[in-house]
């Protein structure tokens, strides 16, 4: 049997707030992004905001990144150190915060950001930054 490919498709502006609330309702402007933006400052020193793409996975999956060209510093936890591109951040930082909020009081909640995590993490082995990745977030 074949593995196919997970793919991307980049999620036009006008139904940013519309896909986003399919997914994670009122969470997401209150728990999600927040968390997202938060663990996006305090592993790479050098974001300072920036505007973020939103992507959806085919195999059901979301998570966004900073539009940028550049790469960034990251400094984690776990004693990883290196350098990733804006989407490569944008992946390890969603999926530090699908793990974060799937230990959220709120079942339903809880469960929908463990399946986020468990998608993303699927479509992240294959990006060319894998392993990187998964040294910031092992």
């Amino acid at each position: 049997m074949t593995q196919l490919s997970i793919t991307r498709q980049q999620v036009a502006d006008k139904l940013r707030i519309q896909h986003t609330a399919d997914i994670f309702g009122i969470r997401f402007p209150l728990n999600v992004e927040p968390a997202i933006y938060s663990i996006a400052g305090n592993i790479a020193n050098e974001y300072n905001g920036a505007y973020w793409e939103f992507y959806a996975l085919s195999n059901g999956g979301f998570y966004m990144a900073p539009c940028s060209d550049g790469l960034y510093q990251v400094s984690c936890d776990n004693g990883y150190e290196g350098k990733l591109s804006a989407d490569a951040l944008g992946i390890t930082v969603c999926l530090y915060a699908y793990s974060h909020l799937s230990f959220s009081s709120n079942a339903a909640f809880a469960a929908i950001c463990a399946n986020h995590y468990h998608w993303l993490r699927e479509y992240m082995l294959q990006h060319s930054e894998a392993s990187k990745i998964l040294g910031a977030i092992d």
